[in-house]
Order: C-alpha cells, then structure tokens, then sequence
C-alpha cells in the first residue's frame, strides 16, 4: 500500500515531523552553511533553511524557527529528502514535488514521505505553508524563491 492510499498513515507522517521534527536545529558549525531566513505573511512561519554543500552534493539541511504544522513537517520531510543529493537530483525532487501541490503529474516515488501533502491544494492557504522551506531551498542552490505553478 502507498502512503497516499492511506490518510490516517499521511496524517501520522506529517504529525510525527511536526512533534519531532529530526532537521530542525541550528547547525553546530553555522559557517560552513548557506542559509536564507524564510517567512510569511500569512501565518506564523519564520523559518531559517541550512544548507551545507559540497562538489554538487547536498552534504547537509537542517532549518529553525517557528513554523505552523504544516511547515514544519514539510521541510523537516525536505531536509531528509535532500541530503546525499545532488543538485540536479534536488532540482528534480523539488519540480516533481511543486508539480504535487500545484495538481500537475508527478513522480510519487521520487518524492517520497513528501506526497503527505499531495491535498495541500485543497486548502490554498496551506500553500505557502507547505512551500516555504522548499522555496528556501530552492533560492539557495538555484538563486529561485519564487513558487513554480
């Protein structure tokens, strides 16, 4: 059975990455990380993405702040998602996982634990929620901050 054929195994996904969130920490060595400081308008999210990279391989993500449930998970799930990947493998993650939110097609094995969020389009508020970090992520290895739609 996929994750997305199950709703309360999505709900339990995205409620153990918001309650225990593995990314979620400054990192120890700040200096050696690109980082961008991420918020909304639209809800508490005030977020700052680490990025720590090396030879085209993301080494390393983590993220702090304060962030709504659904941010929080999201780019909790990202910064698993990402590490040990390289830019052209993140780039293709992050297009198919936009595609996701934005109703388009998608890879769901490509995006793994992420497709929790796959009716995030029900709730458009929940957008930006769901985005923010990987926004961040995006303006970090790429030089975009701006959503794909």
């Amino acid at each position: 059975m996929r994750i997305s054929d199950n709703p309360l195994l999505m709900r339990e996904i995205i409620m153990d990455h918001y309650n225990d969130p593995i990314n979620k920490k400054v990192p120890e060595n700040v200096s050696e990380y690109k980082q961008i400081r991420m918020d909304s308008t639209s809800c508490i999210d005030d977020i700052t993405i680490y990025v720590k990279e090396k030879n085209n391989v993301v080494e390393d993500c983590k993220f702090d702040g304060v962030a709504c449930t659904i941010c929080t998970s999201s780019t909790d799930i990202m910064c698993d998602l990402v590490k040990g990947k390289t830019k052209d493998e993140i780039e293709e993650i992050a297009h198919n996982y936009f595609n996701m939110i934005y109703e388009k097609e998608y890879d769901e094995d490509l995006i793994e634990e992420a497709v929790v969020f796959k009716n995030t389009y029900k709730q458009a508020s929940r957008i930006k929620c769901a985005t923010l970090g990987w926004n961040g992520l995006k303006a970090i290895l790429f030089g975009e901050e701006n959503e794909e739609k």
